[in-house]
């Protein structure tokens, strides 16, 4: 890589990385700044472009995922938009408040250096985080174009990484030795990989072959309900836990009435479905599934091809290759030609690998979660934003209203508490987190994303209560309008 004096570096006041769903919010609330949005590919989109499904929709109706000052058209409409639909939703947004302008296509970062001042300590537990904008440069990347064999440079004052923790970098189990993928004779796919395909590609992948799928999440559902409509398959994955869908205002509720809540839907989707017959009764409660947001939408047609006896299920938490297919840890074995991995992503890898240290290392702390003040800032890195690494019920509506947070903070309409307070709070919701759920490290807020959204309402300035009376505020759910700017 040339040297600091060979390059010719860009500056801007804010740069933004991806230009998914978080990265257009984003770049619509810092619009007064122009920011520029680096985005490695040819499209925007994110997960819903790259890394979905003809089958793939959205986990929520239209109305619960949508940019409070934009609404989807029919919004009214009870049906899951296909991601598609939902690419189509984001165009037409970015287009109507103009923030395609400030994207940068096929522009890859490949590093990102630290050229702020150096009397810095990532020990440092007390003290001021300090402003977003400090009239000069604090990161400089380093960018990969499609049309040019050198890096571009660009240097922020404040960076917003938007690249989220899905997609990328496929996360793929270790296996023990001599049992590992290079021992299989057919073909092995990661969701991502498949995610690519077109519909004759896939065909041509799927037709006539023994198909095996292995996972339990989203993808793995959907992967199932595909490889089934195409082919006779035997499809293997475990499945933690299924539903229909719930409504944020069952948090309304005391904790106690919450579990009889739990314990009803439970029962009302073991009576509604096929769990028990195939296998796939969760072993843990329904609100843990909620509290980390591990709900699945199922395809209409997945249980129907389950019926049929093209998809077969298979329950194993530890399982390896052999020449014709997988085994698992009860010695049984599934003949397969195709193995498809829907095993999901490495976003603590995406991310080290372009941050440099010591912030690298502080990307997560000894709980294996980032964490960040109001999902959003990291107490120990200085002068970047993170949006889109917490989940909720509704990450569109938390994106844009962390974004919203975060414009605020770089006008400089009010401080963040010290370092030490910022790292209490996000202690304290990970405390939450753990007890409220095993499956913790999905780092979900569902369980208190409404008081999440208070606070943040708080912090700018605004009523936390956003209904027009105290009726509607008591017994009426909140949605993305309700969050609407507020003059």
């Amino acid at each position: 890589m040339s040297s600091h004096q060979a390059r010719q570096i860009q500056s801007s006041r804010v740069g933004i990385i991806g230009a998914g769903i978080s990265g257009i919010a984003a770049a619509k609330q810092l619009s007064h700044y122009a920011p520029v949005v680096l985005e490695a590919t040819g499209s925007i989109g994110g997960v819903w472009k790259h890394c979905s499904f003809r089958s793939t929709k959205l986990q929520t109706p239209r109305c619960d995922f949508e940019f409070s000052d934009y609404p989807w058209p029919e919004r009214d409409n009870s049906s899951f938009p296909t991601h598609l639909e939902i690419l189509d939703y984001l165009h037409s947004y970015a287009t109507h408040f103009d923030v395609l302008k400030y994207v940068k296509f096929n522009s890859r970062v490949v590093e990102i250096r630290y050229v702020g001042p150096y009397d810095i300590s990532p020990d440092i537990n007390k003290g001021e985080y300090g402003a977003l904008l400090t009239g000069h440069p604090i990161w400089e990347v380093a960018v990969a174009t499609s049309d040019s064999k050198t890096f571009e440079w660009y240097a922020f004052e404040l960076l917003v990484v938007c690249i989220g923790k899905y997609g990328d970098i496929p996360k793929v189990p270790n296996f023990p030795p001599n049992k590992g993928e290079q021992v299989f004779m057919g073909k092995i796919m990661h969701s991502i990989d498949y995610s690519k395909l077109d519909q004759e590609a896939t065909r041509k992948l799927l037709k006539g072959k023994k198909v095996a799928v292995v996972g339990y999440r989203k993808s793995a559902i959907d992967l199932a309900t595909e490889c089934a409509e195409v082919n006779q398959g035997s499809l293997n994955f475990s499945i933690k836990g299924l539903t229909k869908g719930c409504s944020e205002t069952f948090f309304a509720f005391s904790s106690l009435l919450w579990k009889a809540v739990s314990k009803f839907i439970e029962s009302y989707l073991v009576w509604k479905l096929p769990l028990v017959k195939y296998g796939l009764k969760p072993e843990h409660p329904f609100e843990e599934d909620y509290a980390s947001c591990q709900m699945a939408i199922l395809p209409e047609n997945f249980f129907p091809e389950a019926n049929k006896g093209k998809i077969q299920f298979k329950r194993a938490s530890k399982w390896w290759f052999w020449s014709g297919g997988l085994e698992f840890e009860d010695k049984t074995r599934l003949e397969a030609d195709v193995v498809l991995l829907a095993t999901g992503f490495d976003g603590e890898k995406k991310l080290r690998s372009i941050l440099p240290e010591p912030f690298s290392s502080l990307i997560v702390d000894s709980s294996g979660l980032m964490p960040l003040y109001r999902g959003t800032i990291h107490p120990l890195i200085p002068n970047m934003a993170f949006v889109g690494y917490i989940e909720s019920v509704s990450n569109l509506h938390t994106a844009e209203l962390r974004c919203r947070w975060l414009s605020r903070l770089t006008d400089g309409l009010f401080k963040l508490p010290s370092i030490e307070k910022m790292r209490e709070h996000a202690g304290k919701e990970l405390e939450v987190m753990k007890k409220t759920t095993r499956f913790f490290k999905k780092h979900c807020i569902s369980t208190f994303s409404i008081n999440h959204s208070d606070e943040i309402c708080t912090e700018m300035g605004w009523k936390a209560w956003r209904k027009n009376n105290w009726f509607l505020e008591a017994f009426t759910p909140y949605n993305s309008q309700d969050y609407a700017e507020q003059n």
